[in-house]
């Protein structure tokens, strides 16, 4: 196993920004030469990056046979758009070690929970933005996820809104104006890649209205959608196993745990499509 980290640094980028990975290496006992890559943005608000939605994911993409990345953002007071700019230049940092970390570019995924999932799903409807281009110095096309995995995201600034996501990651930039442009199913179009997505239906933190809205404006330009939706459970479980419970017990939700064996189904589907 190869481990390294690079640093972010765009345009309002704090000094922490770093890409870490994790990746598989080329054997010539092994015959795969080339392995799906995972982007993991844990969730936080954007006022933190949680080390819950970092490791334990890492691990469970790892052991599942696909080379992972997990970006630790700029948050607050960082504000928009440094964090998208991170995302895409991961994105395009992926890319450009194809060959070196043995990564197939078809299938590059990301992977977003809670706000992260605002952060994933960010990049998903507004990768072919000509800005985002211009400020990384790149083609668009190098930021295009082949999917995206949204694991109880915050999608919508409007009624059912995690009021506290957007207020962090605006600040200046709070205006009517901008809130419309960062709720995020008035801004799916048909270039937005299939998502894979799961929220529990008590989420009493992050409404499970957010995951619905985005799949409903999906479904519109009917891009496939794989969605789970469980019938109990809290917000931020990400493995929702001992992997990711917290010193006072939470995190633990059997019901929820079979998203990993489902996304893992969904990401064998969509490397057979390709």
């Amino acid at each position: 196993m190869i481990t390294n980290e690079y640093k972010i640094q765009v345009e309002g980028s704090l000094p922490y920004a770093k890409l870490h990975i994790y990746l598989w290496e080329k054997s010539p006992e092994i015959k795969i030469e080339k392995r799906p890559m995972i982007l993991i943005c844990p969730g936080g608000g954007y006022e933190f990056t949680s080390d819950r939605e970092a490791d334990p994911l890492a691990v469970q993409f790892l052991q599942m046979g696909y080379q992972v990345a997990i970006l630790r953002y700029s948050v607050a007071p960082a504000e928009y758009p440094t964090a998208l700019l991170e995302a895409c230049q991961s994105m395009k940092l992926i890319r450009e070690h194809e060959e070196e970390w043995g990564i197939d570019t078809n299938q590059i995924y990301i992977l977003g929970c809670s706000a992260g999932g605002h952060l994933a799903a960010s990049v998903g409807v507004f990768w072919n933005e000509s800005w985002i281009a211009g400020k990384l110095g790149c083609k668009n096309e190098l930021f295009r996820p082949a999917g995206m995995i949204l694991c109880y995201p915050v999608i919508t600034s409007g009624e059912y809104a995690h009021r506290g996501s957007f207020e962090a990651l605006l600040k200046s930039q709070y205006t009517e104006e901008m809130l419309e442009k960062m709720s995020l199913e008035k801004q799916v179009s048909k270039d937005t890649p299939k998502a894979f997505l799961w929220h529990t239906y008590t989420d009493d933190c992050v409404p499970v209205e957010n995951s619905l809205l985005f799949i409903q404006a999906m479904k519109k330009f009917e891009i496939p959608v794989e969605f789970h939706m469980y019938p109990v459970g809290g917000h931020g479980l990400s493995t929702c196993d001992s992997l990711a419970e917290t010193p006072d017990g939470y995190g633990v939700q059997k019901e929820c745990q079979s998203w990993l064996p489902l996304v893992r189904e969904w990401l064998k589907a969509s490397v057979k499509e390709k």
